[in-house]
């Protein structure tokens, strides 16, 4: 599993993000299953969930850029959140347009951010907890190029949608439960 710094700058980081990734845990969770009852068509549920999800990504970015400050440059983290936002205001513009639209706004966005996330965990894996961080980022980038090619089936849905949220929330779940080594300083 490998040492883990028991340094109080690390243990604070790590305990910051295990909190983080537990509340990312339960939102992609009830997100998913929210986004599931209502992946059949795009009414004003499903999209106010589809920009929903893109912002909570910027929120949880910001917290996460405030804790990890003191154990590096938060600066890809900054990246993410501006990526976020402007993939809220697309997915935003793209439900009047259909579900080809959002489906390729939503790949473009799983990439870019399963890149981030991938860099993100590599550069942070001395903390521990972070390999289910850059699995995540990478299977991000392979479920945004499935969204994007989705988008030009017959009758594409968003029920993808949901199931990429559930397996991001797992890879958190995972990862918080990792960082507990850390947040601990052992």
């Amino acid at each position: 599993m490998g040492t883990i710094a028991a340094s109080p700058r690390i243990s604070g980081t790590a305990s910051a993000l295990r909190r983080l990734y537990f509340v990312r845990f339960a939102f992609a969770i009830v997100w998913a299953l929210a986004l599931f009852t209502t992946s059949s068509t795009l009414g004003p549920v499903a999209v106010t969930l589809l920009v929903l999800y893109p912002l909570f990504d910027v929120a949880a970015a910001a917290v996460d850029a405030r804790a990890s400050r003191t154990t590096g440059s938060p600066a890809l983290l900054y990246v993410n959140i501006a990526v976020s936002l402007i993939t809220a205001v697309g997915v935003a513009i793209a439900c009047a347009s259909g579900v080809p639209a959002v489906l390729r706004v939503w790949g473009v966005w799983a990439i870019v951010a399963g890149l981030v996330q991938l860099v993100v965990g590599v550069t942070r894996r001395t903390m521990g907890g972070q390999w289910p961080m850059i699995i995540s980022g990478g299977v991000s980038v392979l479920a945004g190029a499935s969204f994007i090619v989705a988008a030009s089936a017959d009758n594409p849905t968003l029920t993808n949608a949901a199931g990429y949220a559930s397996a991001g929330g797992i890879f958190f779940l995972i990862s918080a439960l990792r960082l507990g080594h850390a947040a601990k300083g052992s």
